[in-house]
């Protein structure tokens, strides 16, 4: 793959909480690269963006933005059903894409984003996993590497937001925000989960009516471990990600968010993050300037299509269980030789 321009020119698609951000951490924070273009539906939306940004244009269409020539990557930040599209225009012109997750909403258009990707011969897509590049995980996961605390047995996970945004459904407990969960337990363990099963218990009082708040997942992976995830979203209190693994010799547990603990007037205590944008902040951070770092290279690292098109198989059978009450069986082709 051929190296890529001293300042890297990024078009982001998607203008909204996500998408605004990535401009200004393009703009702020991120070295090696700036905004050329910005992409929304909305048109004032994305003027107002592009207008805060020097040379930055705003367009309405992504193929517009991306056959531009001062663009030489793509960030997309849209939401899930356009990045199939967005994402086969970008391997027409072979630009590199970081690609908020989910890669595509379902496992069938991520197999086709996954062997348009391989007729290319080369990666292009950087999924947006951004708990990889969180301090933490990142720690717990050279931990596990090392072998010292032995083989996993058990990971438990627990993931809890304040409230849970307008037109919430109980599907989305799992496509949206287990999903990280799915990722992080392929990444940290090194296997492939090959079963879920979903348990509910009756529902908060605090979630809205219709909705299985909360919710425990467990994984069954080909490594022989088990994985539990109780995804709370309306827990009130804060926005917490925890993780343990248990091993062989050892346990191991990150997320515990006690950087800093006051004593004061008769109490001790802490600040619970209210967002995943304040609790992944670093992360985030970490993760564009990696994916600007290795663009510039001329190289794809992080998490890649296949971990997209495998959570989103995941995502999948975790509906059906949450559905039927069951335990479902995870369908994944078989891994293609360029994602080995």
């Amino acid at each position: 793959m051929t190296q890529r321009p001293h300042t890297l020119g990024v078009a982001v698609i998607g203008t909204g909480k996500m998408g605004a951000d990535h401009v200004r951490r393009i703009q702020e924070v991120t070295s090696g690269a700036r905004v050329t273009a910005v992409v929304d539906v909305d048109a004032e939306r994305a003027k107002s963006v592009a207008a805060r940004v020097d040379g930055c244009t705003a367009h309405t269409d992504p193929a517009a933005a991306m056959a531009a020539a001062d663009v030489d990557a793509v960030i997309i930040a849209s939401p899930g059903p356009a990045h199939e599209a967005a994402l086969l225009t970008a391997f027409e012109h072979d630009l590199p894409v970081l690609c908020e997750k989910p890669l595509t909403p379902d496992a069938a258009s991520a197999l086709r984003v996954l062997e348009a990707e391989q007729k290319l011969g080369h990666r292009r897509v950087q999924v947006g996993f951004m708990r990889r590049y969180d301090a933490e995980y990142m720690k717990l996961k050279s931990l596990l590497e090392t072998g010292q605390l032995g083989r996993p047995l058990l990971l438990h996970n627990r993931h809890r937001n304040v409230a849970s945004p307008p037109g919430w459904t109980s599907e989305m407990l799992i496509n949206d925000s287990v999903t990280h969960e799915m990722d992080v337990t392929r990444w940290l363990l090194g296997h492939e989960i090959t079963a879920v099963t979903v348990l509910a218990p009756a529902p908060s009082g605090n979630a809205p009516d219709g909705i299985r708040d909360p919710q425990l997942v467990v994984f069954e992976t080909d490594g022989g471990a088990i994985v539990d995830v109780e995804i709370f979203v309306n827990c009130g209190f804060g926005y917490q990600v925890q993780a343990e693994v248990v091993c062989e010799r050892g346990t191991a547990r990150v997320g515990d968010g006690h950087a800093m603990v006051t004593n004061a007037a008769g109490r001790w205590g802490g600040i619970i993050a209210q967002d995943y944008i304040e609790r992944f902040a670093d992360a985030y951070d970490r993760e564009v300037q990696a994916w600007v770092d290795a663009t510039r290279r001329g190289e794809v690292t992080g998490p890649s299509a296949w971990d997209g098109y495998a959570v989103a198989a995941v995502c999948e059978a975790g509906v059906r269980a949450l559905a039927d009450g069951g335990r479902v069986a995870v369908d994944l082709v078989e891994r293609p030789a360029l994602y080995a």
